[in-house]
């Protein structure tokens, strides 16, 4: 089997590392001329650990990276309104793990570089997909960079093509063209990067910070003390005034009231925020995945986790196709799963998530907002404990129940949801 990936970022690396260790031959695409090197995403719950370890990646990211110790939810003068002792639990082989993304490009692209079974080809922008029904082959139309900048058009064929090529994705825009349902949020958010020592001040690892006007995340990412801090703008203010008023938001809403000679900010990066979801994640031939597929608020964490769940899913399918241990539909069981799984949990709480710290009373939240209760209630009561850690895999789903034993001659797919 022979499968392209558009899209190397996270998501694409991870599923070409896991179709590599099931022999499937992976393609990679992708338009730019290296990974990603913005820092942006960090967290990476336990279920998707489970997927990082299967890709063999997870020595190196523990090398790298940090597991977080407690999370809190404060108020804007940084009092404690509750938390989770060891959020991301240490004793759990799966423990959340904290790498951020540009780091995480170069540990993975350096696996997919030792592995026979993957190429990867920069500077080539896909323009279109489909499916050629008579060859029973997808194809991909892309142009390839040539020396002095230009450019020439190539097609690619294969058994499968996966987007994963993210949130302004050209696969899910070639099949669908602008049906994205969904919305977007009337806020945008300003990730940031600092050296700044919140921790001096009593901030845990990771806080939320609960205010309708300066709620932010702030989380530390790399062993030697950097932070990500993101929080909420008016969508009025172009980039230039973002800029300018960032130092004003920081002495107002950090502990401390740092002024810029306090800190020393690495990154500022702009962005809306959004909750879609694509019609459907196949089409004949062509499959979706992370970004491409699906998008939400980055409060918990829960884009760039299920994204990685997603690929996790979508490699266990193919590797069944490979094996001859599933059918072709066993891909419609991976769309039907996987949207409803984005409809039913990966919406919903990660909105929540978002209005709990920009549209609740700081003062009430324990009492009002329920997980909030939950999360109080646990520092009391290890069931209660032991029922938020296992949410941490609320997103998981096995499609190897779905391979066919060896003496059957057939497969049944239909998913159990």
């Amino acid at each position: 089997m022979h499968v392209i990936v558009v899209g190397a970022g996270p998501s694409g690396l991870v599923l070409a590392l896991l179709l590599a260790k099931a022999n499937i031959r992976t393609t990679l695409l992708d338009s730019a001329s290296t990974v990603d090197d913005r820092p942006r995403a960090a967290h990476y719950a336990p279920s998707a650990i489970q997927v990082l370890a299967r890709a063999g990646v997870l020595e190196d990211i523990r090398r790298d990276g940090l597991i977080p110790g407690d999370m809190t939810w404060r108020k804007v003068n940084g009092d404690k309104i509750t938390g989770i002792k060891d959020v991301a639990q240490p004793w759990n082989p799966d423990a959340m793990t904290v790498l951020p993304l540009n780091m995480l490009g170069v540990v993975l692209l350096a696996h997919c570089e030792k592995e026979k079974n993957i190429e990867v080809r920069w500077n080539t922008r896909v323009v279109t997909v489909g499916t050629d029904e008579g060859k029973g082959k997808g194809w991909v139309i892309a142009e390839v960079g040539v020396e002095g900048g230009l450019k020439q058009e190539e097609r690619f064929e294969c058994d499968y093509v996966c987007g994963c090529d993210g949130a302004n994705s050209q696969v899910r825009r070639t099949l669908f063209g602008n049906d994205f349902p969904g919305k977007t949020w009337d806020a945008q958010i300003i990730a940031t990067n600092v050296y700044y020592p919140l921790d001096k001040f009593g901030y845990d690892d990771i806080n939320f910070i609960i205010h309708p006007e300066d709620y932010y995340m702030a989380a530390k990412i790399t062993k030697d003390g950097l932070w990500r801090v993101s929080y909420g703008e008016d969508t009025k203010l172009t980039l230039e005034q973002v800029l300018v008023h960032q130092p004003k938001k920081y002495e107002r809403m950090l502990p401390g009231n740092p002024k810029p000679g306090d800190y020393k900010l690495l990154n500022v990066g702009p962005y809306r925020i959004h909750q879609r979801c694509a019609p459907s994640f196949r089409v004949g031939r062509v499959l979706l995945a992370a970004d491409a597929a699906h998008l939400c608020n980055p409060f918990g964490g829960l884009g760039l986790t299920g994204g990685l769940v997603d690929v996790g899913g979508l490699a266990e399918c193919l590797e069944g196709l490979e094996k001859g241990m599933a059918g072709d539909e066993i891909l419609t069981t991976y769309d039907e799963v996987r949207r409803k799984m984005w409809h039913d949990v990966i919406n919903p709480v990660s909105s929540s998530n978002f209005l709990r710290v920009s549209a609740t009373d700081p003062d009430t939240a324990v009492g009002k907002d329920d997980f909030l209760t939950m999360v109080d209630e646990a520092s009391r009561n290890q069931k209660v404990r032991d029922e938020l850690d296992q949410a941490m895999y609320a997103i998981c789903h096995d499609f190897k129940q779905y391979w066919k034993k060896p003496s059957q001659g057939g497969t049944q797919v239909s998913a159990k949801l």
